[in-house]
């Protein structure tokens, strides 16, 4: 066991562990099971930071990624799909922490004492904007859905609209501009006629 540390311990230093210790964890050997955690650490919270929608659920998702990782390694089928079951149980983790903050926000009213006027008056505001969105010339409208409100990345929205980045941004500023003149009451927006 010692020949086979000595020549992954400079793989697991370097980020993902070595096929021969992924099969040695799964044998269950605990040297192998650490130094293959130990490994995987940096890259699942990385990547746990990039998915979920705070720090801490980031944290929490990585460690709970890591112990299913410890506790279940040997149920692993193929070492060579040790980074894509990581990422998998992360973004499952990810997931179910977003949905059960949805889940909770349905429970419990944003504004318990909010007034019905309140209320009235918020979704107002909503269909205002709304209205105002479903305005702009079908582009640029697309472009601020995809862009702003599903969250997509430029580069994506781009590709899926079949535009390029340069006009993508184009686009996305020229819907921003007018949708925030129109919500202002101001009507007078030069729109080009070549992004409708």
């Amino acid at each position: 066991m010692d020949s086979l540390r000595a020549g992954e311990v400079d793989v697991v230093a370097r980020g993902w562990a070595s096929e021969q210790l992924i099969k040695a964890a799964q044998a269950g050997d605990l040297e192998s099971i650490t130094a293959v955690v130990h490994g995987a650490h940096p890259h699942v919270r990385r990547f746990a930071r990039q998915l979920c929608a705070s720090s801490q659920d980031a944290e929490d998702a990585a460690q709970e990624a890591l112990i299913v990782l410890y506790r279940k390694i040997g149920s692993l089928r193929a070492s060579a799909a040790l980074a894509s079951w990581m990422f998998r149980i992360v973004r499952n983790e990810c997931l179910r922490r977003a949905q059960r903050l949805l889940d909770h926000r349905d429970e419990v009213p944003a504004d318990p004492v909010a007034s019905a006027e309140d209320e009235v008056l918020r979704r107002l505001e909503a269909e205002r904007v709304a209205e105002a969105i479903r305005a702009l010339p079908d582009l640029q409208r697309r472009v601020l859905i995809m862009r702003d409100v599903l969250g997509h990345p430029g580069r994506t929205v781009a590709e899926t609209l079949g535009v390029s980045t340069a006009a993508m941004k184009s686009n996305l500023h020229r819907a921003r501009t007018t949708l925030r003149l129109t919500l202002r009451g101001q009507t007078t927006v030069d729109v080009d006629p070549t992004s409708a």
